[in-house]
C-alpha cells in the first residue's frame, strides 16, 4: 500500500511548487523577470511535471559520434537488427500478457494475475518503498543511457541535436534528446532505424554490464568480503518471529538450518523451500528423558486434527510425539509436554527410532514435535550463540530477516555496500525492454 505521509508530501510539495509558478507568472512586477529566468535556465514548469533542458551535453555527443567511425557503423547496425528482434519479441510479450489478461478476467483462480508475464511497476503496491531509490536511480541511469545512444546515433546520421534534457513527472524521472526535426525527415528509413534502435540497444548494453559487474562482484569484494561461509544476517524485521533476545540480530552469520547447511542467500531459500515440503524431522533422545518425572501433558486434538499435549500456553515447552518403547509392534503413539530447548541442545536429528539406534550406545527413541498442519520447527544453527529455536510457517522466517552472502573481513566495513551493488545491478533489468521513442 502507499503510505499516506508520502502521498500527502508528494502533492504537498508540487502544489507549492505550481502556486509559486502562478503566482509569479501573474506579478506584474516579478512575471518578466520569471520568465527570463526559467528560459535561460531551459526549465519548464506544468502542474505535475518540471523538465529541463540544455545543450551542455552536445560537445559531448559530437566527440562521442566522432570515435573511429568503423567501430560506431558495426555498433549501430548490431542495434538495428537487435531493435527489430526486440520489436517482434514485444509484440509476442505483449500478446501473451492480452491473453493471460482476458484469462484473468473470465477466471476465478487468484494466481493468474501473480502469473502474468508484464507487470506494472507501482511505489508502495507491489515495489516496497524502501527500494524506491534505488527504483529511480536506475530508472534515472537507464533513461539517460538510452536518450545517450539516440543521440550519437543522429550525430553520425548527420541529425542536428537541438539538446538534452530531464525531467520529473510526479516522481518519476526521465530523459530525452531533442532532434532536428527536418533533418531526420530527410534521411533514409535505415538511418532513420539506427537512430530510433540505439536507445534500446544501449539499455541493453547497460543489462549485459550489469549482469557482468553482478556476476564478478564475488571476486571484485574479495579482498574486503568473503562469501561461502554462510549468510550474514543484515535486517531483522522488529516483531516478527526471528526478533526477540535468542533470535537473530545484525551481523549473525547463519550456517545451518536444522540438518540442511547454509552458505549462502540461495541456500537459505532452498533450505526453508525444502523444510517447509517435508515431513517435520525428530530428535534422538535418551528414554530415560521420558520417565514420568517429566510432566506428560494429556494429549487433545486440535481443531485440524493434529495432537497437542501443552495446555500451559507456556513458550518453552512444546508437544512431543514418540513410539511408545514397549509397543512399538502396536503403533502405540505416546505424546509429552517437555522443555523444548533442552530437549533439541546437542542431539542427533532422525525419521524413526532405528536412527538413534545406530548412532547412540543408550537406549534412545526418536520424538517428533507435534505440530499443526505446514507448521515446523526449524533450529538455525547461527555460531557462536545458542540455536534460535523457530515454530510457525518456514516462508514467515524468510520474510522475516534480510541476508547477504557477503561478509565483512574487517570491522570498519559496512554491511549494506554489498547489498547495495546487487540490488542496484538487479533493477536494469527491469528497464531494458524499455522502448521509447523521445523526440
Amino acid at each position: 500500500m502507499i503510505p499516506v505521509p508520502l502521498l500527502v508530501c508528494v502533492v504537498g510539495a508540487w502544489c507549492a511548487v505550481y502556486l509559486l509558478d502562478t503566482l509569479l507568472k501573474s506579478s506584474v512586477t516579478h512575471r518578466i523577470s520569471y520568465e527570463s529566468w526559467l528560459a535561460s535556465r531551459g526549465l519548464m514548469l506544468s502542474p505535475f511535471h518540471v523538465r529541463w533542458q540544455t545543450t551542455m551535453f552536445n560537445r559531448l555527443f559530437a566527440y562521442c559520434a566522432r570515435i573511429n567511425p568503423h567501430v560506431l557503423y558495426l555498433w549501430f547496425n548490431s542495434g538495428l537488427v537487435f531493435g527489430i528482434v526486440a520489436m517482434l519479441g514485444s509484440v509476442v510479450l505483449l500478446t501473451k500478457t492480452l491473453q493471460q489478461t482476458l484469462a484473468q478476467m473470465t477466471t476465478d483462480n487468484p494466481r493468474m494475475g501473480s502469473q502474468q508475464a508484464l507487470q506494472v511497476v507501482v511505489p508502495g503496491v507491489n515495489l516496497p518503498t524502501s527500494q524506491l531509490a534505488y527504483f529511480f536511480i536506475a530508472l534515472m541511469l537507464s533513461g539517460v543511457i538510452h536518450e545517450l545512444g539516440h543521440a550519437v546515433a543522429a550525430l553520425r546520421e548527420q541529425v542536428r541535436v537541438n539538446g538534452f534534457g530531464i525531467f520529473v513527472f510526479v516522481l518519476y524521472p526521465g530523459a530525452f534528446v531533442d532532434l532536428f526535426t527536418t533533418h531526420l525527415n530527410i534521411i533514409s528509413p535505415t538511418q532513420q532505424l539506427r537512430i530510433f534502435c540505439a536507445g534500446v540497444w544501449h539499455n541493453f548494453v547497460l543489462c549485459v554490464a550489469a549482469l557482468a559487474f553482478l556476476f564478478l562482484l564475488p571476486l571484485l569484494l574479495f579482498p574486503a568480503y568473503s562469501t561461502g561461509g554462510g549468510a550474514l544476517v543484515t535486517e531483522v524485521v522488529q516483531g516478527s518471529a526471528a526478533d526477540g533476545p535468542r533470535g537473530l540480530s545484525v551481523s549473525d552469520i547463519v550456517t545451518g538450518l536444522e540438518d540442511c547447511p547454509v552458505r549462502g542467500v540461495e541456500d537459505w531459500s532452498s533450505c526453508l523451500s525444502h523444510l517447509s515440503r517435508t515431513p517435520q524431522t525428530g530428535y534422538c533422545v535418551p528414554v530415560a528423558s521420558l520417565q514420568p518425572s517429566w510432566a506428560h501433558g494429556r494429549a487433545f486434538k486440535r481443531l485440524d486434527g493434529t495432537m497437542d499435549c501443552c495446555s500451559n500456553n507456556s513458550l518453552t515447552d512444546l508437544c512431543f510425539s514418540y513410539m511408545k518403547p514397549q509397543g512399538r509392534n502396536g503403533k502405540e503413539r505416546e505424546y509429552a509436554c517437555m522443555p523444548v530447548r533442552k530437549m533439541v541442545t546437542g542431539t542427533r536429528m532422525c525419521r524413526t527410532d532405528d536412527d538413534c539406534a545406530a548412532h547412540s550406545h543408550a537406549a534412545s527413541v526418536c520424538v517428533t514435535p507435534s505440530l499443526e498442519n505446514q507448521t515446523r520447527f526449524i533450529r538455525v544453527t547461527h555460531p557462536p550463540s545458542p540455536h534460535m529455536l523457530f515454530v510457525g510457517y518456514p516462508p514467515h522466517l524468510q520474510y522475516a530477516v534480510s541476508l547477504t552472502n557477503f561478509v565483512p573481513r574487517f570491522g570498519f566495513l559496512h554491511l549494506d555496500l554489498p547489498v547495495f551493488l546487487e540490488t542496484f545491478c538487479k533493477y536494469p533489468f527491469m528497464f531494458t525492454g524499455r522502448m521509447k521513442r523521445s523526440l
